[in-house]
């Protein structure tokens, strides 16, 4: 199934008629199931294997990015505090404690915090269409049970305000995207390298080969489902966090059993005092260890909140910490092998099973990040901030989980081309830290937002968390930001090229909604079209897709002129997202009457993690069975039978859903960003995915009108 649509929407109270038909469609299976306690437990162990990839694979890859050259058993002990606050303080403190409950309906992630802050302040998607436009009457969605606060008002009255706010939330997005690319590489790479202790002779080449190979099969698989599969997840990330951990001990107790009298921050400072410059530029390795931490609250669709705090603070968390102890007892030792800190640390007689259960599990940490990724894409096709991609619904019990071909084949390439083009660990893993340090920083900017405009948190206490985290955090970026030519421009290079993709196509989409607002069809010049003795009304029903709801399409006076004809039943169907996850089964479709003899408006609505289940036939026959309950419900006395008289001879004439395809009319007069942004746009709009197929509406009942936009 696709999860294309119409495109935007204007929100407005179309309401001719003063009855508005609510459908009432199965209440749809919900996304993050809560039953007993041993149901959550049995979820907390089912979410190592989906959630936590990138968190738990990092022990491969923190070390070899350390710049210090011959460090000592202090450089060591500050190195391990470092990563410990860290963990402690961003793993459990901000992302367990505080964000997991800044969830959007049980959706997680940056545009779930923007939607959220959007809907709270009532600002609704930045776009001229919503701006002032009155809301669904009876519509619950968008109310907010709180006076909006001072910097909420800030936010309702400032453009610049909201698209500061919507550049910080894609951007986020980007990064985040961009870490379902490097997260496979470096992983996966990282995992393979250690074929080379035992084999010297392999070379890197022959590791990024395998890797590469290894990932085009991951790749090849998505299609299945991660249900599919997933059963084997769990079993390997439980391994892998049990193993790890015990031969950190066994290094602890055979080469430094003192290790954890570096958990006092006094290590901390030393090492910063001792160090330095180079002390600071540490930090682009160390923040790694907090890798995968914003896939924890990106993933919270899949699994409820209580589940993931479970499997994180009770076998995630205390593993690596435990399993970092252990390699920097063992680097305490043996100081200069660092460049290969994970593998030289484990004990020969379990070498070979400890490599098998590493690379498995690098396999799984990118399977979470390539589900995070096709849910992001999702989130951006519904609210029109990215071309119309296909996205499968491959799990009938669980919305979360989707996938997506054309993106699926893009990240395959771009995520071996990474490993071919930059092979070299470090580089991809100075492109990690940026990513890594970027959305943690815009995550913590977006919570405060949270904590000030929704929760209303105490002052002291929001300035005591914005002032922690973002120094903590803006360190970290300082540091990253020093590898930006030694492989930190990655990241950068992805997000331009996704945030470059997303304002095009948003470009392109608003200037057609500020076209069709402008040159919109009212009430009294459709009725002037229909008064026309050369147009007839012909038998049947008409679905009739239009972006507006304030107003009808221009493709209407196109599509009447030219074929002097509409028929006797013509139902405007609006698909219309909402800034919210789920919209609920009693306002999916909204009917009413435009005021003319068989013309009726149809709204449907759809939050950012719905899917479309009202497919083919279901779908029109839902529409009028809503339809025969508005007429039935209407007043008018005996004209209500021969409303319905007329409905049920033009239903049994057929039906037939007319879209229009419009394109761009760009002059000579347009000035070169708009020639460059709206050609950008029809080159996409021509390559993405139709909008009908949305519906799996039949190829023989499906009509398209072409009409040119002057730009």
């Amino acid at each position: 199934m696709s999860m294309d649509h119409v495109g935007p929407t204007t929100t407005s109270s179309t309401a001719l008629s003063s009855i508005v038909i609510h459908s009432n469609p199965p209440s749809l299976p919900s996304h993050s199931p809560k039953s007993s306690r041993w149901s959550t437990l049995f979820l907390a162990y089912k979410t190592l294997g989906v959630v936590f990839g990138g968190l738990v694979t990092s022990p491969l890859y923190v070390y070899p990015s350390m710049p210090l050259k011959s460090p000592t058993e202090e450089d060591y002990l500050g190195i391990y505090s470092i990563m410990f606050w860290t963990l402690s303080l961003i793993g459990v403190v901000k992302y367990a404690s505080i964000a997991l409950k800044a969830d959007d309906q049980g959706e997680g992630g940056t545009f779930a915090l923007y939607s959220l802050l959007c809907r709270k302040m009532n600002i609704g998607i930045l776009s001229k269409r919503n701006d002032g436009a009155p809301r669904v009457s009876n519509s619950t969605l968008y109310e907010s049970d709180t006076k909006p606060s001072k910097l909420g008002k800030i936010f309702e009255r400032s453009l610049v305000a909201r698209r500061v706010l919507l550049f910080i939330s894609i951007l986020g997005m980007c990064m985040l995207i961009g870490d379902g690319i490097l997260t496979p590489a470096i992983s996966v790479l990282s995992a393979i390298d250690g074929v080379r202790a035992p084999f010297p002779k392999v070379s890197k080449s022959m590791v990024e080969g395998l890797s590469a190979v290894i990932l085009i099969f991951l790749f090849l698989l998505q299609k299945y489902g991660t249900s599919r599969v997933s059963f084997l997840f769990s079993p390997i990330m439980g391994t892998w966090t049990l193993t790890t951990p015990m031969v950190g001990i066994y290094s602890i107790i055979k080469h430094y059993p003192g290790i954890f009298k570096a958990l006092s921050p006094h290590y901390i400072v030393m090492f910063f005092l001792r160090n330095g410059k180079t002390g600071w530029m540490c930090l682009g390795g160390t923040v790694l260890c907090i890798t995968g931490s914003e896939a924890l609250f990106a993933d919270l669709g899949h699994f409820d909140r209580s589940s993931i705090q479970l499997a994180f603070m009770f076998t995630i968390y205390p593993s690596l910490v435990l399993t970092y102890a252990g390699q920097t007892a063992y680097l305490i030792r043996n100081p200069n092998d660092h460049d290969d800190g994970f593998y030289k640390f484990i004990p020969k007689e379990v070498y070979w099973p400890m490599f098998v259960i590493a690379t498995l599990a690098a396999v799984v940490a990118s399977q979470s990040l390539i589900s995070a990724t096709f849910s992001l894409i999702k989130q951006s096709v519904v609210l029109d901030y990215f071309p119309r991609v296909k996205v499968v619904h491959t799990s009938s019990s669980k919305e979360g989980e989707v996938y997506s071909p054309e993106i699926n084949y893009i990240l395959m390439i771009l995520c071996v081309a990474v490993i071919l083009i930059f092979g070299d660990g470090k580089d991809i893993g100075n492109a990690f830290g940026v990513v890594v340090s970027m959305v943690m920083l815009i995550t913590t900017i977006l919570l405060t937002l949270v904590m000030i405009i929704i929760w209303r948190t105490s002052p002291i206490l929001v300035l005591f968390f914005f002032i922690t985290f973002v120094t903590m955090e803006g360190v970290y970026v300082s540091a990253v930001f020093t590898k930006l030519f030694e492989g930190g421009w990655i990241p950068f290079a992805i997000s331009f090229i996704l945030a470059f993709i997303m304002f095009g196509w948003y470009y392109g989409r608003q200037r057609k909604i500020d076209y069709e607002l402008t040159h919109k069809i009212d009430i009294d010049r459709l009725r002037t079209l229909l008064s026309d003795p050369s147009v007839q009304r012909v038998p049947g029903i008409c679905f009739f897709y239009t972006n507006i709801q304030d107003g009808l399409t221009p493709v209407l006076g196109h599509y009447i002129k030219n074929m002097k004809s509409l028929h006797k039943v013509t139902i405007f169907t609006t698909l219309r997202y909402l800034l919210v996850p789920k919209v609920s089964p009693n306002e999916r479709i909204l009917i009413t009457k435009l005021g003319l003899p068989g013309i009726y408006g149809c709204t449907i609505q759809y939050g950012y993690a719905d899917s479309l289940r009202l497919e083919g036939g279901n779908f029109v026959d839902h529409v009028y069975g809503c339809l025969q309950a508005y007429i039935r419900e209407s007043e008018g006395g005996p004209s209500i039978e021969d409303e319905i008289r007329n409905f049920e001879e033009a239903k049994n004439a057929g039906h037939v859903h007319v879209r229009g395809k419009t394109r761009f009319h760009i002059g000579q007069n347009s000035s070169w960003f708009d020639r460059t942004m709206l050609a950008f746009y029809e080159f996409m709009h021509s390559n993405c995915r139709s909008s009908l197929p949305a519906l799996d509406v039949p190829l023989p009942q499906r009509m398209e009108v072409g009409m040119l936009y002057e730009a």
